[in-house]
């Protein structure tokens, strides 16, 4: 994907994609609000009295540097909310993650930054996306720090690849029960037609968040990837309805459809180059198996599903070693 032109492009996504904070910045510490910009691609909007009612909500996009509608979504919404800055109930992070990439209109620069948030990196420690996570940890662990306990996290992707549930989310199992149906609720009320139980981490951000900083965080797929501009902000409606509310504290609406949930059955990795899997790229998330089909093999590793019927998310032979190639997961009764 070729890197976007930023001539063509509304002046508040041209300013998020690029990590420009500054009109946005200045309207929100005009209005009273404590404004931080602690590294490049993060502003914080705190209030000026600290409430440990009030929630705090990171809002991240751009993990993935061509997964460019959640920047479209989310520049339209703070651009919005910017211009009523007292309308603002929350303590708000906003996180371009990997700008690099996004102004190359690529994925990552060396390696997939969405698994860098673990102690141990292997082979990618000495990648530049290692050190783009080590400064947003930095960063994230000081938002949260001295926080009330009502923490939010939305990871906002798109995914590279067609799904039968074109909107899903994986949401970490480990959250407290009351703080995840919660999150549950809300992503409902966002338009997420699936929702993933996630009981082990594979480095994301959301994941973190949740494990080591108590927030509700949650990976969000919204649709598929496209180029920066030429998104159909249409499908985004729900979601980003969802969030204006949630940031100015407005009563949540119900959703339309309750979400359908999946618990993760096993995660597929890649242990060696010997590795290929009998599903590619190019099959589509949510695509069901038969028990005793084979998903993988590796070696005298061989991968096969072990339930009546598995479904198959995120399947991608081409990570590197030791990383996950893709998730089985299986209906909830």
């Amino acid at each position: 994907m070729s890197a976007p032109s930023s001539g063509a492009l509304p002046e508040a996504v041209r300013a998020l994609a690029e990590a420009d904070f500054g009109a946005v910045a200045q309207r929100f510490r005009d209005a009273g609000f404590v404004v931080g910009l602690p590294a490049s691609g993060i502003l914080t909007v705190k209030s000026s009295t600290p409430d440990p009612a009030r929630a705090s909500v990171l809002v991240s996009v751009g993990v993935h540097g061509d997964e460019t509608g959640p920047i479209e979504m989310v520049a339209h919404l703070v651009e919005a909310l910017s211009q009523s800055p007292a309308a603002l109930a929350v303590d708000l992070m906003l996180c371009v993650g990997n700008i690099d990439a996004i102004r190359l209109g690529k994925r990552f620069v060396d390696a997939d930054l969405n698994r860098m948030f673990r102690a141990q990196r292997g082979s990618l420690a000495g990648t530049f996306e290692a050190g783009r996570a080590d400064v947003l940890i930095e960063a994230t662990r000081a938002f949260f720090d001295g926080r009330g306990p009502a923490r939010w996290h939305f990871d906002l992707h798109t995914a590279i690849r067609p799904s039968h549930y074109p909107m899903f989310a994986i949401v970490p199992e480990l959250i407290a029960d009351a703080a995840r149906e919660r999150l549950i609720a809300w992503l409902g009320e966002a338009g997420i037609q699936a929702i993933i139980m996630n009981p082990e981490s594979a480095g994301t951000y959301s994941y973190f968040t949740s494990e080591h900083l108590g927030a509700a965080g949650s990976t969000v797929e919204l649709g598929k990837v496209g180029v920066l501009g030429q998104n159909d902000l249409s499908q985004f409606a729900a979601a980003s309805s969802a969030l204006g509310r949630l940031l100015r504290g407005e009563p949540a609406q119900p959703a339309h459809e309750a979400p359908h949930v999946f618990d993760t059955a096993q995660s597929i990795i890649k242990l060696s180059d010997a590795f290929s899997m009998t599903v590619g790229r190019e099959t589509w998330n949510f695509t069901a198996l038969k028990k005793g089909d084979v998903i993988a093999s590796d070696g005298e590793t061989v991968y096969t599903v072990q339930h009546d019927e598995e479904l198959v998310v995120f399947p991608n032979p081409d990570v590197r070693v030791g990383l996950r190639a893709g998730i089985m997961v299986v209906r909830t009764a």
